[in-house]
């Protein structure tokens, strides 16, 4: 019989926890652009949700997930803090992943407390990226670089298809359906990060959404809104 857990003793379990859209690191509140999206009429039904989540996949997905396998490869993480910073040209994505950083920090200290977790909260008080932050909770976690990179690709398309049934009252079958559709190019992309994040910071990805850019600056202006990016 196969056994399912790793040789550091730590069950694959850990990373259905860590991928799971319960627990309690703040991205239900966010849509990944798919609020901005859905208003200019970009997302209407499931088959533009599918675009939609597929180009966000392949360019701040792919991008997210390479800093995320470097984290859980025990990377420095002030320089792939860095090297986040440099990758997110929007001030108010800048923002978005730093609060999201700093409440995937309070989860994971409470789930897998460890000495690497609690050095990286006491240098970035104000949080660190996000995906960083998710790489070293998978580390102290006991998963891997490809557990780290599948975790950011699947919140890359699960939050948009999520915010989507909410904005559009789209039917959440068909939402889910796009999900497993898009599953196989999620292991691709999952791969590709971590090939690059083995290979060192300066391979790391840096694939761009300049829309998601631009309408990022438009949603953080909004009087009203439903989600908070």
């Amino acid at each position: 019989m196969t056994s399912t857990t790793p040789a550091n003793g730590v069950g694959r379990a850990a990373l259905l926890v860590l991928s799971d859209g319960r627990f309690p690191a703040g991205g239900h509140a966010h849509s990944g652009g798919a609020e901005a999206a859905v208003k200019a009429g970009r997302i209407t039904d499931p088959a533009s949700l599918e675009s939609f989540c597929r180009g966000r996949l392949h360019t701040t997905g792919l991008t997210a997930a390479g800093l995320a396998a470097a984290a859980a490869l025990g990377h420095d993480p002030h320089t792939l803090d860095a090297a986040a910073d440099a990758r997110t040209p929007s001030p108010a994505l800048r923002t978005v992943a730093r609060k999201l950083g700093r409440q995937m920090m309070r989860a994971a200290r409470a789930t897998w407390p460890c000495a690497e977790l609690d050095a990286l909260a006491a240098a970035f008080p104000r949080g660190a990226h996000q995906p960083v932050v998710l790489g070293v909770a998978a580390r102290a976690a006991g998963l891997g670089p490809e557990d780290a990179a599948h975790c950011v690709v699947y919140e890359t398309v699960s939050g948009p298809a999520t915010a989507a049934v909410r904005l559009l009252s789209l039917d959440p079958f068909r939402a889910t359906a796009v999900l497993a559709r898009l599953a196989p190019e999620m292991d691709r992309v999952a791969e590709r990060a971590a090939t690059a994040a083995r290979q060192g910071v300066d391979a790391l990805p840096a694939a761009s959404a300049p829309l998601l850019d631009i309408t990022a600056e438009q949603h953080a202006a909004w009087p009203v809104r439903l989600f908070a990016s």
